[in-house]
């Protein structure tokens, strides 16, 4: 019996065949494999964007801990209770809410946070402190680990300095957004031997911190300046008036660039007495006169402040 041969044309249509299939099978391969790595990237990707949408989040709140721990230290004074160390406080306040804030993320998220304050500091700018807070986070093996810094505005909230420096033993109150002296600050200059102090007998001052937006502040000069400005009761910056972070814990004056107010006088008196920017009445103690004798409401003012504002 003769075996049939398959002619060229047949062995040509086998392979062909047979290469098709095996190019199907592959095309078949490539694509389930390409379906399956985008899935995993697309899986990944979303992972990763919902891990930095929760870092994000969480680092946004720092500002808002950061400035509600500062309030807090400044509670601490109008409490009647020293803040001997401003940094330390103020750290001990964030540690707490960020703990707090912690726990919040793994009950919400299932993401673990551990988080510490390193350091509470000033500025270039007497309006901000700056908070940094080391941080790591996991979630699904990922992690992520860095030292985040953030500033927070200490505007709005109230002045610590007078009731840190005077007690509120002294008998000084706050109310209509004011420091009321009463005879407190009288009382202060009395027993510090300092010129005039029935000048500054029911004395007040703005109680929150307002950044005065009269600047350059040579035009308190100008036309009804100076008056809105004590109406609205505005904070100066000043190289010679103390930090936030000092003020804190009664210090008048301070290293760092920080800020002044007027306490401003009531009185028909005449006198010459101390200059009434805060600085020096806690501290430079030195003399100033009435800018208007004929005015019960006038500043008391030495002739540096008064070139610095513009009232010459």
């Amino acid at each position: 019996m003769k075996i049939k041969k398959i002619d060229p044309k047949g062995n040509l249509m086998v392979g062909t065949t047979a290469i098709l299939i095996v190019s199907l099978l592959l095309l078949c391969i490539f694509v389930a494999t390409s379906m399956n790595y985008i899935e995993n990237k697309n899986i990944n990707s979303t992972s990763n964007d919902n891990f930095k949408y929760l870092i994000e989040d969480y680092t946004l709140n720092l500002e808002i801990l950061g400035r509600e721990s500062v309030d807090e230290a400044t509670q601490k004074v109008y409490n009647g209770l020293p803040v001997l160390n401003s940094e330390n406080q103020i750290k001990k306040n964030l540690d707490k809410k960020l703990t707090e804030k912690n726990e919040e993320y793994e009950r919400k998220y299932g993401v673990k946070i551990s988080s510490k304050t390193v350091s509470v500091e000033n500025t270039a700018s007497p309006w901000k402190v700056l908070f940094k807070v080391k941080l790591d986070v996991e979630k699904d093996r990922q992690r992520y680990s860095k030292i985040i810094e953030r500033n927070a505005s200490i505007e709005g909230l109230r002045d610590p300095l007078p009731i840190a420096k005077l007690t509120i033993a002294s008998g000084i109150l706050t109310y209509d957004n004011k420091i009321h002296y009463k005879t407190a600050l009288s009382a202060y200059m009395l027993l510090h031997n300092l010129d005039s102090p029935e000048s500054y007998i029911e004395a007040t001052a703005p109680l929150t911190i307002k950044k005065c937006p009269y600047d350059p502040y040579i035009h308190h000069g100008d036309p009804g300046v100076l008056k809105d400005c004590l109406k609205k009761g505005y904070f100066h910056e000043s190289a010679d008036g103390s930090c936030y972070l000092c003020r804190l814990e009664g210090k008048g004056k301070c290293p760092h660039y920080g800020f002044e107010v007027f306490i401003q006088t009531h009185t028909p008196l005449n006198n010459e007495s101390l200059s009434c920017s805060d600085h020096v009445v806690f501290s430079d103690h030195y003399n100033g006169k009435k800018i208007d004798e004929d005015d019960w409401n006038s500043l008391i003012l030495d002739d540096s402040h008064r070139k610095k504002y513009g009232l010459i």
